[in-house]
């Protein structure tokens, strides 16, 4: 049985791991309100640059559209884009992202398809190579900005179209948590490259002229509607992050209350258990006397 001064010292250990996960939960509601603000108004820019795309998408056909639309005519070589956090203390969000990866990847490889990863930030990097060694490729590290933005973005989809244009893969799939509440953030995956083209536009019965031409128009987007995609991944990445910090921190704060009630209570039971037996030997040596 532990000792009084042993309680009294896991009780003041417990109280201030209270104090830094309490202090850790009002930054994470503070950064939620902007990054989730962030976070819905990318969403109906990329909403209506998709619209603006299956327009265009179905003028366009054969060997008239760029490749970035058409594809490379095979579907062999998939690479996983990931989207994970830089920072820990986030609940499940990682794990679920590297469980959602895994089980995409799987599913390809059952298929007798080659899987490579791309990796951004830190936190998935560790769980996926140790499960898949010599599938992990190219990455960007975004720990080194404070909150990563449509430069980042900008940088990984001109690295990934890169790679697209040399042959290296034949789809990619963009996989990143969606925000929907504090408590929810569920693991997305969608196909990056190539774009993928719209089942059908929305026919509003008027007639456009393109100028200059709707190929010139699609060269010019499909790259632009890569790095939306990507903006939005880490948007998304970015309130999803604060939702499940603040979620995490206040049950380890509500766990950390529970666990001083329970060694409060014990400390006094030892404390008293103590004081009666003093009293007992201090009555029985009275009456020895």
């Amino acid at each position: 049985m532990p000792s009084l001064k042993e309680l009294k010292g896991r009780i003041n250990s417990v109280k201030s791991t209270q104090k830094i996960t309490k202090a850790k939960q009002m930054v994470a509601a503070a950064k939620l309100r902007r990054a989730q603000a962030a976070a819905e108004a990318g969403r109906p820019y990329a909403t209506r640059l998709a619209a603006v795309m299956a327009s265009l998408a179905g003028k366009v056909s054969g060997d008239s559209a760029p490749r970035l639309l058409a594809g490379t005519g095979s579907d062999q070589r998939h690479l996983l884009v990931v989207v994970n956090t830089d920072k820990g203390l986030c609940g499940g969000l990682n794990s679920n992202l590297v469980k959602a990866a895994k089980i995409k990847a799987k599913e390809l490889m059952a298929a007798g398809k080659t899987v490579e990863f791309y990796l951004v930030g830190k936190k998935g990097r560790a769980p996926l190579k140790r499960e898949y060694p010599s599938l992990i490729g190219a990455g960007y590290d975004t720990s080194t900005v404070k909150t990563p933005g449509f430069d980042e973005a900008e940088a990984i989809a001109n690295e990934l179209i890169g790679m697209f244009g040399s042959g290296e893969f034949d789809i990619a799939h963009l996989i990143y948590p969606t925000f929907k509440s504090a408590l929810v953030q569920d693991p997305t995956i969608n196909q990056l490259i190539p774009v993928p083209a719209p089942a059908a536009a929305q026919d509003t019965g008027a007639v456009v002229d393109y100028e200059p031409g709707e190929e010139e128009i699609l060269e010019e987007l499909l790259p632009r509607y890569v790095r939306t995609q990507l903006f939005g991944a880490l948007l998304e990445r970015e309130a999803s992050e604060q939702g499940a910090s603040m979620t995490a921190m206040d049950n380890a704060t509500r766990n950390a209350g529970d666990l001083i009630q329970k060694l409060t209570i014990q400390y006094n039971r030892s404390r008293q258990a103590a004081i009666t037996t003093e009293l007992i030997e201090i009555i029985a040596g009275a009456e020895a006397l």
